[in-house]
């Protein structure tokens, strides 16, 4: 079983929702360069991979590579390191209203949370193929997490 924390579990969900709705507009990071308003955006991408067709999906090489070199960073239990590269959909370079990001953050953290591990054991990732429950989860979780705690909440 997981050591991280269970995000399609109510209590769990609840929590980063709590968690969310401790930011403010003038909440500043404790590392790295995004405003809170770009964080909130940049979290949003890993739902808008499951739930939008915003992204073009990347070809067979590209796959390939992301599953050699990313995946496991992604969906394993390890961390993320301070300042760690991300890839060019998760870069918000414009502005964000703070606002509408936190509320399309937190209706994703719910959606996702009503649909359950059921729906997610097996589905397709946008980059890395069928992933288990659990590696979705850490997939949510950790990121969500980490930039959660990269803003002091």
């Amino acid at each position: 079983m997981a050591f991280m924390k269970n995000i399609f579990t109510q209590s769990v969900a609840q929590e980063v929702i709590d968690r969310i709705n401790r930011l403010t507009p003038e909440t500043k990071p404790l590392w790295g360069k995004m405003s809170v308003s770009q964080m909130l955006a940049h979290c949003c991408v890993t739902y808008e991979y499951v739930y939008e067709t915003k992204y073009a999906k990347p070809n067979a090489l590209a796959r390939f590579l992301l599953k050699l070199f990313v995946k496991n960073a992604v969906v394993g239990e390890k961390p993320y390191k301070k300042n760690t590269a991300t890839g060019p959909d998760f870069l918000i370079k414009d502005e964000r209203n703070f606002e509408s990001e936190k509320k399309r953050l937190i209706n994703y953290v719910t959606r996702t949370q009503q649909l359950g591990e059921v729906h997610f054991e097996g589905k397709e990732s946008h980059s890395f193929g069928p992933l288990t429950t659990n590696e979705w989860n850490n997939m949510f979780y950790k990121h969500i997490d980490h930039h959660l705690s990269q803003f002091g909440v």
